[in-house]
């Protein structure tokens, strides 16, 4: 007999809220700041590498993202990157993290829906306190009996917090935009993986969708609800 749906997590950024297009902005200013010194998808490129060599060091969010771009001002500029430039790039950065959070689309909705009969808990990596800040904004943390904010989401992060949630990882679902860090990982540990796209996605969360039994995609939260009550 299958497991009764007992808990589910949510994704934050760009499942709940959004995040990922701020990051779009901002990139878009950077390129436009350093487009003396090279063309734009040159910029991308070399910002991509700086992010994946140090998500290991600055972990994932702004504040990495920032230290990533300036990073990679010094090196395509070979170390002539003028203050100015820095300057605007740390303000970039700071006007990222003090940017109002905006609930996506039938995010409240889906929330406190299933919040009426199931144990929720957000998970969630990024910047603390920036993470903490946009909870507190988007008025959903009184729905949630638990919040996870983690260095990096992987078989081991969901291991352990859905072994102290009701029906352990064969009750629970995981609920996010990100084939890599919400759906697989979650999959992996026994717990049902839910895939909810958005528009925008960083390449580096990039994964093919997995041929497992406890996979299911929505085209938004709109259908979350029914979904949880047809698992049962």
């Amino acid at each position: 007999m299958a497991q009764k749906l007992q808990t589910i997590g949510f994704d934050a950024d760009d499942t709940l809220w959004h995040n990922e297009r701020f990051f779009h902005l901002t990139q878009q200013r950077f390129a436009e700041l350093l487009a003396d010194h090279a063309e734009r998808a040159h910029l991308d490129a070399r910002l991509l590498e700086a992010e994946r060599r140090n998500i290991g060091h600055y972990g994932f969010g702004v504040k990495g993202f920032t230290l990533s771009m300036i990073e990679t001002a010094i090196e395509v500029t070979e170390g002539r990157v003028p203050a100015t430039v820095i300057t605007q790039l740390l303000e970039a950065g700071r006007d990222m993290l003090d940017h109002p959070m905006e609930l996506l689309p039938h995010a409240r909705q889906a929330v406190a829906a299933v919040a009426e009969t199931h144990h929720l808990v957000l998970i969630t990596k990024g910047d603390l306190l920036h993470q903490e800040r946009k909870l507190a904004q988007s008025g959903l943390g009184e729905l949630f009996d638990a919040v996870e904010i983690v260095s990096d989401k992987r078989a081991a992060t969901y291991a352990r917090i859905f072994s102290g949630t009701p029906g352990g990882a064969p009750g629970a679902m995981m609920v996010g935009n990100s084939m890599k860090s919400d759906v697989i990982p979650a999959i992996e540990v026994g717990g049902w993986g839910v895939f909810v796209p958005h528009d925008l996605a960083w390449d580096l969360e990039h994964a093919e969708a997995p041929d497992a039994p406890r996979y299911r995609a929505l085209d938004d939260l709109s259908g979350l609800a029914d979904l949880v009550e047809k698992i049962g």
